[in-house]
């Protein structure tokens, strides 16, 4: 078993290296919540390319936990990278001047989101990088993420990752203990959590997609039906732009 995840990891690692050799690149940026899922792929990159090359950035709002701040600091001086803080809250603030601006937790979320990632590819365009992903395989199956936001990237070393293998790397990684035992939370407002928001666990959601696919994507139980349906309903997030080019294409 070990085996097995050792060869995954060197595939990764091996994909991030030459993504980063092919593009000509000088260094990756990524952004860093204090979360696995970031704190795994900021060390794969690290690890791929030398902790020297990979800036890492907190992003933080006014509702964010301070506590996340200092975790990811720990993590960058373990990997050797560089760590900067940007506040996003002038940025926000800056959106709420928008005539007829309206204000939800849905449209706050996914506008940080976009912030976020604006943020991140004005840093790789400035210092000649690419932007790595943090998304994993459940999140992307039933598109919890943001379009334009957490599912833009340059590369997504995570993208065929399940959560619950996500954890199962964070260890073997020696990734801190602090950040592998927090509840997973995109820190969008105070409380929020992840599986709140997706109505099962991790370990729920990640046993029935994986029955779904083995089962050709037919549901067996009631509870593979619910995520099934998210899937179905999220697939826009997984599709390009609809558009007309391929048509003209064809002879």
């Amino acid at each position: 078993m070990a085996t097995e995840l050792g060869c995954r990891m060197g595939q990764v690692e091996q994909m991030i290296r030459y993504t980063y050799w092919t593009s000509k690149c000088k260094g990756i940026v990524i952004g860093l919540s204090g979360g696995v899922d970031s704190a795994v792929a900021a060390t794969f990159c690290c690890r791929a390319i030398g902790g020297d090359k990979v800036l890492g950035l907190s992003l933080p709002s006014k509702v964010s936990n301070p506590a996340d701040i200092r975790d990811v600091a720990a993590l960058c001086k373990q990997m050797g990278m560089e760590h900067r803080v940007v506040s996003i809250e002038p940025m926000l603030e800056g959106f709420k001047k928008i005539p007829e601006f309206k204000e939800s937790r849905y449209l706050l979320g996914n506008l940080m989101a976009r912030i976020r990632m604006a943020v991140l590819y004005y840093h790789a365009n400035r210092d000649h990088a690419i932007v790595c992903g943090t998304s994993n395989r459940s999140e992307y199956m039933l598109g919890y993420c943001t379009k334009s936001g957490d599912n833009a990237a340059d590369i997504q070393p995570l993208l065929h990752l399940y959560k619950t293998e996500i954890y199962s790397i964070a260890r073997e990684l020696k990734i801190p203990e602090s950040i592998i035992n927090k509840a997973p939370s995109a820190g969008l407002w105070d409380g929020q959590s992840d599986e709140e928001d997706l109505g099962f666990s991790y370990e729920t959601i990640d046993a029935s997609l994986q029955a779904l696919e083995l089962q050709g994507w037919q549901a067996a139980t009631p509870t593979e039906e619910k995520v099934l349906e998210i899937v179905r309903k999220s697939s826009h997030k997984r599709l390009p732009a609809p558009n007309l080019l391929e048509e003209q294409k064809k002879p």
